[in-house]
């Protein structure tokens, strides 16, 4: 007779199978890792963690979305990453113990599952398929962050805006948005700490783009309504 996994740990399964660090796992091995996976609620606004905490659990978001932060020392903050639903993120837990390299906190009221290094550790000696994933997964990031900071070396404020919101409007179109009148969550600080811009650089150029029609703001969240135009502006 064949055993059947609870309905909770197939609704992880299913869950594992779109992120991409898991994507190409078969059954069994989706059903280990679903075993050791612990659902974590956050409130919007809540550190996950914060840089220099110990490191020991990275995390997959179910519903919602995070981001991560630097601040320096002269309270400034960059935003290195944003993760939504099937994203992972503190996946250097499975790797060392060093201390977390950033903070991360919910933007909205974020879901997400927890797994601990010492047992994504143990997986990936068991499982290789998972171990090369996830090392494919932190290259790519790696890369992206890369070449968005080369980017942002050489591009204005306004340049720099205009693309973080296409990259915004991509996200929300992968969670389900039209092509048009795209609506994301986020507020003028946070487009700035993602531009590597002032707040008030920020604001600026997005007035701009509200007279020309291509976005509207609202509390907290904004609506391009033109997405195609904000190439226009990013050079």
């Amino acid at each position: 007779m064949h055993s059947r996994m609870p309905a909770r740990a197939v609704d992880v399964a299913a869950l594992l199978a779109q992120v991409p660090a898991f994507e190409q796992l078969g059954p069994a091995e989706l059903a280990a890792v679903a075993a050791v996976a612990v659902p974590r609620s956050f409130g919007a606004g809540e550190a996950v963690f914060r840089e220099g905490d110990a490191s020991d659990t990275c995390y997959i978001v179910r519903e919602g979305h995070a981001r991560a932060i630097r601040e320096h020392a002269d309270g400034r903050q960059i935003t290195l990453a944003t993760f939504g639903p099937g994203e992972i993120f503190g996946e250097l837990a499975m790797f060392d113990d060093e201390r977390r390299s950033a903070t991360v906190e919910a933007i909205d009221d974020l879901q997400a599952l927890a797994i601990l290094g010492s047992d994504m550790r143990r997986l990936m000696r068991d499982h290789s398929e998972i171990a090369v994933n996830i090392a494919v997964s932190l290259v790519r990031r790696l890369r992206n962050a890369n070449e968005r900071l080369a980017r942002q070396s050489f591009q204005t404020v306004q340049s720099r805006v205009a693309a973080v919101l296409e990259q915004l409007v991509e996200q929300a179109r992968n969670e389900g948005a039209g092509a048009q009148d795209v609506t994301i969550t986020a507020t003028q600080a946070d487009l700035a700490k993602l531009a590597g811009s002032s707040r008030e650089s920020a604001s600026r150029f997005l007035a701009v783009l509200e007279r020309a029609g291509v976005i509207s703001q609202g509390r907290g969240r904004l609506t391009v309504h033109d997405p195609g135009a904000l190439q226009g502006y990013v050079y």
